[in-house]
Parts: structure tokens; C-alpha cells; sequence
């Protein structure tokens, strides 16, 4: 952090850099602009399939967990891509265990999804 950027403008210029984020992940991840798709249609269903504030955020926050999750895979393997692109065994390691984190969200998200659509529309 640089000196004199405390307070008031270290959130300015931390929104700035966050909003930076999310711009460029949408620009160069297709992954993170078809699950940011994926949730704009589901977010507004949610308000039909939720039965109250438990079921909202748990739908609602299942979709935003797959996103930041995307997030991080997409900046871990921007770090590995900088660090060289010929094969290594840890730099693959890497992509593959912050790929199986995004699968794991998809199934947490998919499983609450599931689950309580089942509960509302066919039980």
C-alpha cells in the first residue's frame, strides 16, 4: 500500500481494483462469463423457488460462491501462465486442484439448486 492511502482512499482505490478484476476475468475467462450467464438467469428464479431469507442466501449465495470461486482459478492460473508455459508438475497441480475447487462449487451450487426446486415443485 502506498504511504497516505489509508482510509476513505484505500477503499476507493481497492473498489477501482476489484472492479478492474471483475472487468478483466469477464474480457479474458470464458468459464467466468458462462457461470456469470448461468446466474443472471437463476437469480431472479430464486425469488420463486426460495420460501423465505435462509433459502434466498443459500441459492443466491451457492451462485456468487461458484463465481468467486472462478475468480480465484482464473488468478491462479494467470500466475502459473506468468511463471512459464512449459510443463511442470507443480505448476499443473496448481491448475488442477483450483479446477477441482470450481467443480466443487458447481456441485454445491447445483446440489442447492436441486434440492430445493425438488422441495417446492415436486414434493
Amino acid at each position: 500500500m502506498k504511504r497516505g492511502h489509508t482510509g476513505w482512499r484505500h477503499l476507493i482505490d481497492s473498489t477501482g481494483y476489484s472492479l478492474k478484476g471483475l472487468e478483466l476475468a469477464f474480457r479474458h475467462e470464458a468459464a467466468f462469463r458462462q457461470e456469470l450467464a448461468l446466474c443472471v438467469i437463476l437469480l431472479p428464479l430464486a425469488w420463486g423457488i426460495g420460501e423465505g431469507p435462509v433459502e434466498w442466501i443459500l441459492l443466491l449465495g451457492s451462485c456468487l460462491l461458484v463465481l468467486i470461486v472462478e475468480l480465484l482459478n482464473s488468478a491462479i492460473e494467470s500466475v502459473v501462465d506468468r511463471i512459464g508455459t512449459e510443463h511442470h508438475e507443480l505448476s499443473g497441480r496448481a491448475k488442477d486442484i483450483s479446477s477441482a475447487a470450481v467443480m466443487l462449487s458447481l456441485l454445491l451450487a447445483g446440489l442447492a439448486w436441486g434440492l430445493l426446486t425438488w422441495q417446492k415443485f415436486l414434493s
